[in-house]
């Protein structure tokens, strides 16, 4: 179990494993503290995996990662193409994409969905994250949306402004094909971010928040 530190002091080899059911799922939940990371952790690893990445959902999600992942080592982006909103029912092929992993991956912190998340495939990725990496650091992201299943996560990482500015901007830039849609837009994902600047006192005002449910020191 690795101490994830972010103060101001440079560290080399951090390994992150990546997870997101969809196209722009790792970016609007945990984009700003990949970009945090990638500026701490020297020689960074970073595995990009997303599950539902068909057609020009696809190229988006290989140009988001290139982006975020900046001078990181980007593993990937692993693009799978299972059918968006059906991944529970198809749980038994994705069980096995992250059997794959394992066998592949040693991360020292995992980005994953909510457990609770009200959009099942994000529901079905959280719950064989946990299931299959048993001994690692799993840290849980937020997405916004219709639903209204925001809670109250435990784990803040503040941003600064020139992070969550680029975090925007990424997303705004490669997801072309979501910008149709009304939720899609920059004030949704800084709104998200003031908020829980706001709860942990950050000294920008704006963070991005975790649900962590367990950690050994």
């Amino acid at each position: 179990m690795i101490s994830l530190s972010l103060d101001g002091a440079a560290r080399s080899g951090l390994k992150i494993l990546c997870l997101g059911s969809h196209s722009d799922d790792i970016e609007i939940g945990c984009g700003g503290t990949i970009l945090r990371l990638v500026e701490q952790y020297l020689d960074c690893t970073i595995y990009w995996v997303v599950f539902s990445a068909i057609g020009v959902r696809g190229d988006e999600a290989r140009c988001a990662a290139a982006r975020f992942a900046g001078s990181a080592c980007l593993k990937g982006p692993v693009l799978k193409t299972f059918p968006d909103g059906f991944l529970p029912f198809v749980g038994a092929e994705v069980k096995a994409t992250f059997e794959e992993l394992k066998q592949e991956i040693v991360p020292d912190v995992i980005f994953t969905h909510n457990r609770k998340d009200a959009h099942q495939d994000h529901r079905l990725i959280a719950e064989l994250t946990w299931n299959t990496f048993r001994n690692h650091f799993i840290l849980e992201y937020e997405i916004p949306k219709y639903d209204g299943d925001l809670g109250q996560p435990s784990f803040f990482v503040p941003l600064q402004p020139e992070v969550y500015k680029k975090k925007i901007q990424y997303i705004m830039d490669a997801f072309h094909s979501q910008r149709h849609k009304p939720w899609f837009q920059p004030e949704t994902f800084l709104s998200l971010m003031r908020l829980r600047g706001m709860e942990c006192n950050a000294p920008s005002g704006y963070a991005e928040a975790f649900y962590c449910r367990k950690v050994l020191l």
